[in-house]
């Protein structure tokens, strides 16, 4: 059956990239609702959302011309596709409110980090409901608490991917500013981003913003290291991670231990950012949020000690990330990293 053009769209979770995703949406004329929560939801009432494209094009949308609401039950009705932004521990809770208040042939897509958010969905939802596995590449920032209007900024490079399970689905989804792609391994591409999102914490950990961390070579193999732990804990489960933006994870490790003058040369690529990006679990420091460690470092600790292999790293990342959960947020060093004691 093919989606109509026209099908009405939830957001389920309008986070950074929930706002970035459906305002690109809006702005293409698509019919398009956010669930969101209630700072959110008054925020973009009273000033509307803006989005800024990598390029530094803006787009304003106007509160009138946007739908918002903390309420489930109106969000869902009639819903054809819902796009799943919400953190992954809430997964499980947002399963329940599509069960309850969505249409029973809705098309679900979890645009989330992590490996088994999809997973996750199918165990909980309708079977008559279609769940698709998607991936975002690329990292968003959102303004403060209270700045008006609310504003959402793309700060890396890359291209949505979802599953083609449902024809015509990446299409509806295409804006011009925003190209949906299908990808017949999304389990690898997940994979591949895990591996790549193990510098989230790193990154919040050193509170620097993302080229500035990237470009000293101790933060560097600080991740090259956790990828090594990472990559040999996938290997021991048949694991094979897929390339994401043109580079597998093992080469990509590679280049990240390169002397500085040659990692300069190398990954242009990578340190072609906007120099106000920062990872997700920055914002969730920021914003005193619990984080999403236990689905990024924490899968691959759960799967090392089902092969009895030790991720040392891994575990050290996670204690400092727990440490720092809910309190000012402050520079760790990579000596602190690296030396923190696990209990």
């Amino acid at each position: 059956m093919m989606i109509e053009n026209n099908s009405r769209i939830v957001v389920a979770g309008a986070g950074s990239i929930g706002c970035y995703v459906g305002g690109h949406l809006a702005a293409s004329g698509k019919a398009v609702t956010f669930l969101a929560r209630p700072r959110v939801e008054e925020e973009i009432r009273q000033a509307g959302l803006k989005v800024i494209t990598l390029d530094g094009t803006e787009h304003s949308i106007p509160a009138d011309q946007l739908s918002i609401t903390v309420d489930p039950a109106s969000a869902f009705d009639g819903a054809r596709i819902i796009l799943v932004a919400v953190k992954s521990g809430a997964t499980q809770e947002m399963a329940g409110l599509i069960t309850k208040y969505a249409p029973a042939d809705s098309i679900v897509v979890s645009l989330q980090n992590g490996v088994g958010n999809a997973q996750v969905l199918r165990k909980n939802l309708p079977e008559s409901m279609t769940v698709i596995a998607g991936m975002v590449p690329f990292n968003v920032v959102q303004s403060a608490s209270g700045q008006l209007p609310l504003t959402v900024r793309r700060t890396t490079a890359g291209t949505i991917l979802i599953e083609n399970r449902a024809e015509g689905l990446a299409e509806v989804l295409t804006t011009p500013q925003l190209p949906v792609s299908t990808h017949d391994n999304m389990q690898g591409i997940l994979w591949g981003k895990l591996m790549m999102n193990l510098n989230n914490a790193l990154n919040a950990l050193s509170n620097l913003p993302l080229a500035t961390q990237l470009a000293d070579r101790d933060w560097r193999v600080l991740l090259a290291d956790q990828m090594g732990e990472g990559l040999k804990v996938m290997q021991a489960h048949s694991i094979v991670a897929a390339r994401v933006q043109g580079v597998s994870p093992a080469i990509l490790r590679l280049i990240l231990l390169l002397p500085n003058f040659l990692f300069r040369r190398v990954a242009r690529k990578i340190l072609a950012i906007d120099p106000r990006a920062r990872s997700s679990m920055w914002e969730d420091f920021s914003r005193g949020r619990t984080t999403e460690i236990d689905y990024l470092q924490g899968v691959i600790v759960q799967l090392a000690r089902e092969k009895n292999i030790p991720t040392p790293l891994a575990e050290k990342v996670i204690a400092c990330v727990r440490q720092a959960e809910g309190q000012p947020i402050r520079s760790h060093a990579v000596t602190e990293i690296r030396q923190k004691t696990v209990l």
